[in-house]
């Protein structure tokens, strides 16, 4: 039975361009149907939060105001509330070291940008992970915490690897636009990874060797069911 690391960002606010904070946190579907995809499959699913903080799930995505239908909500509410739990107590990742996991899987939601990006415990976990050749797995905009990776020389981690991220379109469409902080992609492809996209809102996944990467919410299941291929669930 695989063990996997599910690291959430336990972020609530992210600062914008224009100085103001906005509401955030993980994004219920990226949580709930990765979680659901790999538990079904038999897998077991730790998860951990900067200084082992409660997360805290995205009002928006749990709305149709954040493109989510009422069915949809239900159905992830209802799941995440199956977790409260774990959600309740995350391990804190400054004390997760990787033995005995076969996988680092990480959810997005804006929040991410805000925490786990930065984050020196998340990098230390991915380049040991990545040095390992451990599936790295990160989804949307949770792909922004393999900023956290850097190698000796300051260089990031994965520069050279291709990987996919919520791309600047989706966020001009459907996300915060100009007033990101920043456009994981953009950013992604600064510190020179090869960012390859596919349609706005598409199901869409890179698996690059190890590293796995999914697009957008609608990429979850997608995301997760590579992971378990690369597992041989």
């Amino acid at each position: 039975m695989s063990k996997i690391l599910m690291v959430v960002s336990a972020a609530t606010t992210l600062p914008l361009a224009d100085g103001s904070a906005h509401p955030t946190g993980y994004w219920a579907e990226e949580v709930a149907a990765s979680h659901r995809t790999l538990t079904e499959a038999g897998a077991t699913v730790d998860i951990a939060t900067p200084a082992g903080a409660r997360p805290t799930v995205d009002a928006l995505s749990l709305s149709e105001q954040g493109g989510v239908s009422a069915a949809d909500a239900a159905e992830y509410e209802a799941y995440l509330a199956g977790i409260a739990d774990e959600l309740a107590a995350p391990l804190p990742l400054s004390g997760v070291t990787l033995e005995g996991y076969d996988a680092i899987y990480v959810p997005g939601g804006h929040a991410p940008m805000a925490d786990l990006a930065q984050d020196a415990d998340l990098g230390r976990l991915l380049n040991e992970a990545d040095a390992r050749n451990m599936p790295v797995v990160a989804l949307c905009h949770g792909v922004a915490g393999l900023l956290s990776a850097t190698r000796a020389d300051g260089g990031f981690t994965f520069a050279g690897r291709s990987l996919t991220s919520f791309t600047d379109e989706e966020e001009n469409q459907g996300g915060l636009g100009a007033n990101t902080p920043y456009f994981v992609e953009s950013r992604l492809r600064e510190r020179g990874a090869l960012v390859r996209t596919g349609a706005p809102w598409s199901s869409t996944v890179v698996v690059d060797g190890n590293l796995i990467t999914g697009q957008n919410p609608q990429s979850s299941t997608a995301t997760a069911e590579s992971l378990l291929k690369a597992l041989a669930v």
